[in-house]
Formats: structure tokens, C-alpha cells, sequence
């Protein structure tokens, strides 16, 4: 594969520069089943991940608009 072009560096450089890195440990066992469980679906560990979170705020927050708690970002 050819060396990447300095203007290739750079676009890659501004891509992930969009993004934070949030570090999750978990027993191995754990990780494993997350692994099989995400390509079973077809997805990337780190897609379902995000996929995870999202359903679950949005989860949260339906469940507080109804119980009458705090708003979004209001906790």
C-alpha cells in the first residue's frame, strides 16, 4: 500500500479531530460476548457501543419526559 500524501494526512487528521476517546474496560469474557454479539449484527464493537448509548439516553430521557423529571441536560 502506498505512504499517504501529506494532503491525505492532513483530511485524516482533521477527521478524527472531530471525535473524543472514551476508553471502556471490561472483564475479557465480557468483551468477547460484546465482540460476537455486534458481528452477529453486523456492526463494529465500537458501533454498537455507540448505538448502545444513544438508544439508552434517548430511553432515559422518554422515561423522564413521562415520569415528569428533569429535562435533557437539566439533571
Amino acid at each position: 500500500m502506498a505512504e499517504k500524501t501529506e494532503a491525505q494526512k492532513r483530511a485524516q487528521k482533521a477527521y478524527m479531530e472531530k471525535f473524543a476517546v472514551a476508553r471502556v474496560r471490561m472483564e475479557r469474557e465480557k468483551y468477547e460476548a460484546v465482540q460476537a454479539h455486534a458481528e452477529a449484527h453486523g456492526e463494529s464493537v465500537n458501533g454498537f457501543i455507540n448505538r448502545a448509548i444513544s438508544e439508552a439516553m434517548e430511553r432515559d430521557s422518554a422515561a423522564c419526559a413521562t415520569a415528569g423529571g428533569p429535562a435533557e441536560g437539566m439533571k
